[in-house]
């Protein structure tokens, strides 16, 4: 995704949820447009998973919701695998 950027560059993530569906964008940390993402990189995904977790534990987050980011993870790991 970012191949030919310095490792050193501060990747921000979003990482929406509406209508049961999860949208993706990133930037590099200065830029001002975001990129949309329709297969997200499988580390978003786990660092998502994360975070969603423990706003399930505090109660700010529902079952579904990990579930949800759980299947995404499955998909991203089926499809890696047929590549």
């Amino acid at each position: 995704m970012d191949g030919e950027r310095s490792t050193r560059e501060k990747r921000e993530v979003r990482a929406t949820k509406f209508g049961g569906v999860w949208r993706f964008q990133s930037k590099i940390a200065g830029e001002t447009e975001w990129t949309y993402y329709n297969f997200p990189l499988l580390q978003d995904l786990l660092s998502l998973k994360g975070i969603v977790v423990r706003k399930y534990q505090r109660r700010r987050a529902s079952i579904e919701d990990v579930a949800s980011i759980d299947k995404l993870i499955e998909e991203q790991c089926s499809n890696s695998k047929r590549s």
